[in-house]
């Protein structure tokens, strides 16, 4: 990147010499009004971060800073083959972090349909390994090119890759090409942040409720819709559901609605609730009477309790996976498999791995 334009109303971050910048972040200075952006600089001038904080909360969440980083990689002819370790990128933060850029990589998770060489796949391999153990999710559409050439030997690519650790993953709403080229191979890639929504399980009636006065003098004038003169399984079917959603709209018009709260689960469902019902009550009794039959009741009841939830938790589980898009594939291996461990080991007085070869030299290479 060289003599990278100035816009009005606009900054230009880049990194400070020596060396030939090869990264820039435009800041909107109506964004600096709100908020505090301050530049944070790397050991290599193809790598560029800005943080983001606000004192009230960004994202309509409760933490108060973002970094994005931007970066170019260079392709070596040696080993590691690229400017930048991995490990320099995907640090773990417990705060929103955005990492994106040309990585110069090709990987068959953001083009499937390309044919990769071994050394193509084993470079990529690792830049994507150590993002997924942190880990951040890949935000990139499969298959959607973020390059054009413009010598026609040369087929499209996705060479510009955006990761977003597990704090902000949840923020991003799209990831989409939706701009024109600005006279460059590479076409802009928008990203959308959205405040987080709470999904609360819909309103239900609350039948222990339903005012039965009330009802009973409903159903006293109630009638159903008249039958099908000549009736066929199509209209006999209609009918029916006429008549019953008529007869239920009656009774839910009588009984209250729940309020849940937004400690409900998406799994819970009525029967649980009588289960759990069911078990608290033995379990209430038996100190009291303590009897082999209040005992066997109490066992019997926590079984049937705990069984009911690992099932209705298994039958969630599987209805989310079916229905898994591609922004949300990594939270579901994140559930399935956890964070994994670490790759360093656990040494006193090393928290980190620099540290930890540092013990080791010291102990096996006295000074």
């Amino acid at each position: 990147m060289v003599g990278s334009p100035n816009v009005s109303g606009i900054s230009v971050l880049r990194p400070p010499p020596p060396g030939r910048p090869r990264v820039a972040i435009y800041v909107s200075r109506t964004l600096n009004q709100h908020l505090s952006c301050s530049t944070v600089f790397h050991d290599s001038s193809e790598m560029l971060s800005v943080e983001i904080f606000s004192p009230e909360g960004l994202f309509g969440s409760p933490h108060r800073s973002l970094r994005v980083t931007s970066v170019y990689l260079l392709r070596t002819n040696s080993p590691p083959y690229s400017s930048i370790m991995p490990e320099w990128l995907f640090s773990f933060l417990s705060y929103p972090y955005l990492v994106l850029g040309d990585f110069n990589l090709h990987h068959p998770l953001a083009d499937p349909c390309r044919s990769l060489s071994e050394r193509e796949f084993t470079i990529s391999a690792r830049y994507l390994d150590v993002a997924f153990d942190v880990p951040y999710h890949l935000l990139n559409t499969p298959g959607v090119y973020t390059r054009f050439p413009f010598e026609t030997v040369s087929r499209p690519s996705v060479l510009d890759l955006a990761f977003a650790n597990t704090t902000i993953s949840p923020l991003v709403s799209s990831w989409d090409t939706p701009l024109p080229s600005t006279r460059s191979d590479h076409v802009p890639c928008v990203i959308t942040l959205r405040p987080p929504a709470v999904l609360l399980p819909p309103p239900t009636p609350h039948w222990a409720l339903l005012d039965l006065r009330a009802v009973g003098v409903a159903l006293d004038t109630f009638t159903t819709l008249p039958c099908p003169a000549r009736p066929t399984p199509n209209s006999l079917s209609r009918w029916f559901d006429l008549s019953s959603t008529h007869l239920t709209s009656l009774l839910t018009s009588h009984a209250p609605s729940k309020r849940p709260c937004p400690r409900s689960k998406l799994w819970w469902s009525p029967r649980l609730s009588s289960l759990r019902r069911e078990y608290h009550k033995y379990a209430r009794i038996s100190p009291l009477d303590p009897s082999p039959l209040n005992w066997s009741n109490v066992k019997s009841s926590r079984r049937t309790y705990f069984k009911a939830i690992a099932s209705a938790k298994k039958a969630h589980w599987l209805d989310f996976l079916s229905s898994a898009t591609t922004h949300s594939l990594w939270t579901a291996k994140r559930f399935a498999f956890g964070r994994p461990p670490q790759r360093f080991p656990d040494l006193p007085g090393a928290s980190d791995p620099a540290e930890v070869a540092e013990t080791l030299l010291h102990h096996f290479f006295p000074p």
